[in-house]
């Protein structure tokens, strides 16, 4: 695969697994990067330029806004995100994936892997896990108002916020 959007060129990859397969043990997400587009996240502005890189199918029902970031898109209506400089001021940006997280789980899912940087990330992808706890020790099941915030945040990083 050959990237070239607004934030990469000339980045090429190949892919080592089949789309959706050969997931490392301990990286078990509860929505695919399709779900999570078509439910809606990042404001709907995370991917609008690089929608070549992945099927097409993943955009037909997914909530873009190719102007700018729309809360509105979001599943809870709520922004549960820092901007791409506080994340590259934190050093949360790792190579070779300049949007982060949610690019490199696009890239992973599709099935590129690079053992150094999925190591990082599925770490960072079970640390966030907290929150599921979190959420689930101060919500009555299935009361989706409580806590929409790190809903969102769940929502946004793979993990199933509707309990």
């Amino acid at each position: 695969m050959m990237v070239n959007d607004k934030m990469q060129q000339g980045y090429e990859y190949t892919y080592s697994e089949p789309q959706g397969k050969g997931f490392a043990a301990d990286f078990k997400p509860e929505l695919t990067p399709k779900q999570m587009l078509e439910l809606g996240v990042f404001e709907g502005h995370y991917i609008t330029d690089c929608q070549k890189e992945f099927p097409p199918d993943w955009f037909e029902n997914a909530k873009i806004s190719s102007l700018s970031p729309d809360i509105g898109l979001n599943y809870f209506k709520v922004k549960s995100r820092m901007t791409l400089p506080q994340w590259q001021k934190r050093g949360w940006i790792i190579e070779p994936d300049p949007r982060g997280w949610f690019q490199w789980y696009c890239r992973y899912y599709m099935g590129r892997r690079l053992d150094i940087v999925d190591n990082i990330q599925i770490k960072r992808w079970r640390a966030f896990k907290r929150h599921l706890a979190q959420v689930k020790h101060n919500c009555f099941a299935y009361d989706l108002d409580c806590r929409i915030k790190q809903r969102q945040a769940l929502l946004q990083w793979a993990y199933n916020p509707f309990f």
